[in-house]
């Protein structure tokens, strides 16, 4: 069985995810995923936190830690990745809100980002995800992402 950060089961790889997510560098934040199950709404990705990071040369150069909005950012965009593959793939999905966000460690460089998500409601105009990130098996940070569907002329 793999363990977490592990390149045994990638179902997909960086290109693949460059091809349904709109992000580029510096903001695409999600390397691979590793689980994806359509049917029950639930999708695993990973991000590798490294001291490469654009971030780190200003968010506590002497302490770097990741910072948390981006931690959620990665949380949301691996919730895009589970709405493209659900089936919406001539929209695109645009933040509507962050709830109950609560940040339990600090991301540090050498860290995995392991982003569990799960689609709580999702339709063609927008909906819900329950998302949180562990590391080492530990939580991270956690909320409920609301997001709204948008063909790109709308954006």
């Amino acid at each position: 069985m793999p363990t977490e950060g592990s390149t045994d089961r990638i179902i997909l790889n960086t290109k693949q995810i460059r091809d349904i997510l709109p992000h580029r560098y510096p903001l695409l934040l999600v390397d691979r995923v590793i689980e994806l199950d359509v049917e029950n709404n639930n999708i695993i990705a990973t991000k590798c936190v490294t001291i490469n990071e654009e971030f780190f040369q200003g968010h506590f150069p002497e302490a770097p830690i990741m910072p948390g909005v981006l931690i959620l950012e990665a949380l949301a965009q691996t919730g895009g990745i589970l709405i493209h593959q659900k089936g919406f793939v001539e929209k695109t999905a645009v933040l509507l809100s962050v709830n109950n966000a609560k940040f339990r460690r600090p991301a540090l460089p050498g860290d995995v980002l392991t982003m569990h998500v799960h689609g709580a409601h999702l339709s063609s105009k927008g909906g819900k995800v329950q998302a949180k990130a562990m590391i080492d098996g530990e939580l991270a940070a956690e909320a409920v992402i609301g997001f709204a569907l948008r063909g790109f002329e709308q954006i």
